[in-house]
């Protein structure tokens, strides 16, 4: 088991009231924790693809029609090009950062999920054997009742 998922399953262990293995992981997130999940939440946006697509469009006419002659960033955009390997550089790393404490998270509810079933497992066998024995011990009332009711039966009929 994963040591992150080995703390926080002992935290989780340690309390009595079952708590939202999301909230234990958001209790102990740093701030460079939470920073690479906005990056990841907002990288991965529609309004982020819209947005930069808008971004790319005005760059690519402001080079190429409004400042044709003067053009900071001529046709092959070598600079928008640079700035965009750059961005992929740092977001990358940040996303997959982001992945993998979800990855940890999702690991510690299914743990947490096969510890439930576990415990529920043992409860209805022990039900189980409850309810067995209830019904052994009903069996043995009816054997009862009804050899009671044979020797009233018997007695009855002695005494005629």
């Amino acid at each position: 088991m994963n040591a992150t998922i080995r703390f926080f399953a002992d935290q989780l262990r340690r309390t009595t009231a079952r708590r939202d293995p999301n909230e234990i992981f958001a209790e102990r997130l740093t701030f460079g924790d939470r920073l690479a999940d906005r990056i990841a939440v907002v990288g991965g946006s529609w309004s982020f693809i819209i947005g930069f697509t808008v971004f790319l469009v005005a760059w690519a006419i402001l080079n190429t029609v409004v400042l044709a002659a003067n053009a900071f960033d001529p046709f092959p955009f070598i600079f928008l090009n640079l700035m965009l390997s750059m961005l992929a550089a740092l977001q990358a790393p940040i996303i997959m950062m982001s992945q993998n404490r979800q990855a940890a998270k999702d690991r510690l509810a299914a743990r947490l999920d096969y510890e439930t079933n576990l415990r529920s497992e043992a409860e209805i066998a022990n039900l189980h054997a409850k309810v067995d024995a209830l019904t052994s011990d009903i069996a043995m009332l009816l054997r009862l009742q009804l050899s009671g009711s044979d020797l009233r039966s018997e007695s009855a009929e002695a005494l005629n």
